[in-house]
């Protein structure tokens, strides 16, 4: 369904349960970057209720993950630590196009914001597969579901405000830059990492 190129290793769940503390403060940073993102594209495209109205949805169901990452934090003894730089994100970023149009950009956003929601889905869903802790494992599942449902939502936002991107076409090459950085990452207790 995602068309991710290269799965993670299930043994990164390893790396990421001998060190919840940083992954639970990493993945409670993802969350809140993610609904400013939403933010970000409603303030920049005002003009596209629907989009107004499901990425309003999306940002404040981002913030109730951020509250419910800071809770499990919390009953598990640990203290949220400073954000650090998402390298993953920088580097999609960087890839995104920011000159052509208007609508270009607006198009490369959204699909800069799939490809994240992707490839966060496919790691909820290892952590949610190979975690020992149940109540963790079972967690991890609901915010796998939650994560595909983003994915799609901006996946087929792009595809419908584009007025002159070949969204299909594009999107592979989301993929395919995506596929080749993903190799340097999965050995870190970071979500993207």
């Amino acid at each position: 369904m995602l068309g991710l190129k290269l799965l993670t290793d299930p043994r990164w769940a390893n790396i990421a349960e001998g060190n919840l503390d940083e992954i639970l403060s990493d993945h409670a940073w993802c969350e809140q970057k993610a609904a400013s993102n939403a933010i970000t594209l409603i303030t920049q495209n005002p003009e596209y209720e629907d989009l107004v109205h499901e990425l309003t949805a999306i940002a404040i169901e981002e913030m109730e993950h951020f509250q419910m990452v800071i809770e499990l934090i919390k009953e598990r003894g640990f203290d949220l630590a400073r954000e650090r730089k998402d390298d993953y994100v920088g580097k999609l970023m960087k890839f995104s196009k920011k000159d052509g149009s208007r609508n270009q950009a607006f198009v490369d956003r959204l699909l800069f914001a799939a490809m994240i929601e992707a490839r966060s889905c496919e790691r909820f869903r290892v952590l949610s597969k190979n975690l020992q802790d149940p109540k963790l494992s079972a967690f991890y599942y609901d915010l796998m579901v939650s994560e595909a449902n983003h994915y799609s939502t901006f996946l087929n936002f792009a595809k419908k405000y584009s007025t002159d991107v070949d969204v299909d076409q594009r999107w592979q090459e989301w993929l395919d830059f995506e596929g080749e950085l993903i190799k340097s990452y999965g050995t870190k207790e970071f979500i993207h990492g």
